[in-house]
Formats: structure tokens, sequence, C-alpha cells
């Protein structure tokens, strides 16, 4: 099987969070999402989502820039390469530097072209093994503790394998010490987004009292020297999420120590062809992987949960149900958690899920073709 690609078409959607969501760098209340279309000259088509914000806080992407670099670098540099399997799209793209979400959202709309043109899922078209993955969910910052407390029990009563709080300076230690003290065997973790620095070491001390799975991503985005003192200074795990944006990141980190967990997020790597690299990489080292998320809609969820089948994701990841973000999502049937906290592979071609396009035009903000003939 070749693959001929015709065009990209890129459309933005915009989706209101059925809850506000806050982090260290900010709290969202609605999602300008890109989702990617590309299409072979035989007729099929895949979907992709670009996970990149509205803002540029997580790092420097938004979605603004990500259209841009589609349409003026991605679809030229496509083209010119005239792309005959998915696995060659990713180092079509090379010469871009950086802009990964942007990347990832046509890669990952190949790779699922290619999976519907085969007829097999795409988690088995990717290599994945696994046909059940673990779901756990993350709680932003909420207004008080008791809200707080109150969202991680409906969440623990769901089934869900782990729990993640949202953390910053200031809102820390006293929140993990109160869901410790309701739920003292929970799987639970917290995430700074790299708000803290090496001068909070006593705050990261502090929360080594309270059997946490890992502290995720506590320092500056990038410096991998701070995390390895940190993690000669605690006994908590500490997982890297935003300072692992390629296959070299991860072993730069693993051979520093600054780790013993990473995060995988598609659309930080630049989708699956290094998803892949990385995820094998770890697994080879004995080094436990997951899916985090990026409060995608159903596409984007979808490709995580294909991600997530890899041998190497051991740890449950965001991969949650869609009813936790949106009234109604643009997938059909939604993505939906068991009572045991986990999500079954989909057995249909592609992503497994229908695509409700009369549901994405209403949503519909703007849209651009670009042909790659």
């Amino acid at each position: 099987m070749r693959l001929q690609l015709e065009k990209i078409e890129l459309r933005e959607i915009e989706l209101p969070l059925r809850h506000p969501f806050e982090t260290s760098f900010g709290r969202t209340t609605r999602r300008r999402i890109m989702i990617i279309r590309a299409f072979d000259k035989q007729g099929a088509v895949g979907y992709g989502e670009c996970t990149a914000a509205e803002d540029p806080f997580f790092n420097h992407e938004t979605i603004d820039t990500a259209w841009l670099i589609v349409t003026h670098f991605v679809a030229p540099l496509l083209a010119a390469a005239r792309v005959e399997r998915a696995e060659q799209a990713s180092a079509a793209l090379a010469r871009i530097r950086g802009n990964r979400m942007a990347k990832g959202g046509v890669e990952t709309a190949i790779w699922d072209l290619e999976a519907r043109m085969a007829n097999r899922p795409l988690w088995q078209h990717l290599g994945g093994t696994q046909e059940e993955i673990a779901s756990g969910v993350s709680i932003g910052l909420q207004e008080t503790i008791e809200k707080l407390v109150e969202k991680v029990t409906t969440e623990v009563e769901s089934g869900y394998q782990r729990i993640k709080l949202k953390i910053k300076p200031g809102r820390d230690t006293e929140l993990v010490k109160a869901i410790r003290a309701k739920y003292p065997q929970i799987r639970l973790s917290v995430d700074a987004n790299s708000a803290y620095t090496l001068e909070d070491l006593d705050v990261m001390k502090e929360l080594d009292r309270y059997n946490l799975l890992m502290i995720e991503q506590p320092l500056t985005a990038g410096d991998l020297v701070d995390h390895a003192k940190l993690q000669r200074e605690i006994k908590t795990a500490v997982c890297l999420d935003e300072s692992i944006t390629t296959l070299m990141d991860a072993r730069h980190a693993l051979e520093l120590e600054s780790c013993r967990i990473i995060n995988i997020k598609l659309g930080r790597v630049g989708g699956h062809a290094e998803a892949r690299l990385i995820q094998k990489y770890a697994m080879d080292r004995g080094v436990p992987v997951w899916c985090g998320g990026m409060l995608e809609s159903g596409v984007g969820r979808a490709h995580n949960i294909a991600m997530s089948t890899h041998a190497g994701f051991t740890l449950p990841g965001d991969v949650s149900a869609s009813k936790r973000y949106w009234e109604e999502d643009i997938i059909e049937p939604p993505v939906t958690v068991s009572e045991r906290g986990t999500i079954k592979a989909p057995t249909s071609a592609g992503i497994g899920y229908e695509v409700n396009e009369k549901r994405i035009e209403s949503l519909l903000v703007r849209r651009e073709e670009v042909r790659l003939e």
C-alpha cells in the first residue's frame, strides 16, 4: 500500500469545557482546537489534532503559530518529499526546528489515514500490544480544599487508577495533606508545570512525606541539570514532561538521572514516530512512561489511546472519559472509562471512533485547505 497525499485541511473549532481547568500557568474555560484532515488521492481521509494551546505558556507554540507553520512549511515539505508511508512523515518534516505540535497534528492524521487504508485499528498499525489501558485523571487547582476533596472523591468513586493534582507555590503541600488524610492508599501524584526552583527544595522534601507516585515537572522546562540535583535530594520519583520533546532529550535526562519516569505527549514530541522511539528507549532501560493530556477533543484522545497501547506505557495516563471535559465530544461514541478505571482499545479501523462532522461544522471558526500536488 502506498500513500498518495492529495491535500491537508485545517479547521479550528471552539469547544467550551464543562468546568474551568486551572494549572500553575493559567486557567482555561474553552479550547480553540485545530482538527486536521489528511486526504489521499484514492479518497481516504485521516484525522489528527494539533494540541497547541491558545497562549504560549505551556511551550512556545499556539494554535495561531501552528496554523502558520502547517500551511507555510509542513504542507510544502510533505509535497516535496512525496511521502508514501506514514513512518516517513516525521523525517520529511525534520528540517522544521521545534514546532512539534504543528508537525504532530499532521503526522498523526497521516498515521490515521494509513491505518484506515489498511483497514486496521491504529493502535495495532502502530505496533501496540495492550488491548486495555489504565486510566488516571488530572485535577486542576480548585477554589477551596473542600472542593478539591469533593472532586477527588468523584474520580476515586468512578474507578480511576491514579489521581494527579495540579500544584503551584503556595498551593501544594496542604492540598496533598488533605487528600492523603482522606485517601491514604490511592495512587497519587502532583504536577507543577515548571512552577518551582531549587530554592523550593523544602517544599519538595515536604511532599516526600506523602508517598507520591511522582512529582511531575517541578522545575523549568528543559533544565535537566537542576532536575538531576533535585532527584538526588528527594526519594519521590521526578517525572519529566515539558523537558522531553525528543528522543535525545529522553536520553540526556536518563543519562543525567534527571528523572525516573517520563510523560509522553504526542503533540509535545511531534507525533507517533518520535513517541514510539522514546517509549522504546525508556522501556529498554526499565523506565516507565505514561501518556499525558492536553485537554484534547475526542480526536486527540483517540490518538492518545492508540499510543498508550505500547508495551512501555505501564503507568495510568491522563486519558480519561470525554464527559470529564465536554458536554458533547466530536467523536462517536465518546470515550468512556470502565468501573475498573480502564479503556478498551477500539476495534474499528483508524482511530476507532466516528468523527461527528456535523458537530465539527457547528463549532467551526475557520478553515483552510492546502493541496500537496
